[in-house]
């Protein structure tokens, strides 16, 4: 039971991180983190999977630095912020949704400022 559990987690946490490569505010590398460690506990053959794959590089970097470089950080938050502002201005025309996307684009900045750690 929490094997399927865990695979299907890491499933999960998989596609976010995917998503959080081209959405502006949804972190990658936590997400991918998470997948890797339930696929640890639970499949040793999708974790393999995982690493070798185009989004493993997020994860082998971050496991050979210790974490991520402090301008890779900054050059995150600010593209992160600039699609953000992009979302914002040119594509919604809802004050609503406006203001959903921008404040999850400042949670996902302050979860890559000061949950992510900085390289050794």
């Amino acid at each position: 039971m929490r094997r399927s559990l865990y695979i299907s987690l890491g499933i999960l946490c998989v596609v976010l991180g995917a998503l959080g490569v081209v959405l502006p505010g949804l972190p990658t590398t936590p997400f991918l983190l998470a997948a890797s460690w339930l696929f640890y506990r639970s499949s040793p053959r999708l974790q393999e999977w995982l690493i070798g794959s185009r989004l493993g590089i997020y994860i082998r970097s971050y496991e050979e630095r210790g974490g991520m470089r402090k301008h890779t950080k900054v050059a995150v938050v600010l593209f992160m912020m600039a699609m953000v502002a992009c979302s914002i201005i040119f594509f919604i025309h809802n004050a609503i949704i406006d203001w959903i996307v921008g404040i999850a684009g400042i949670i996902g900045s302050l979860v890559v400022i000061f949950k992510v750690p900085n390289a050794r």
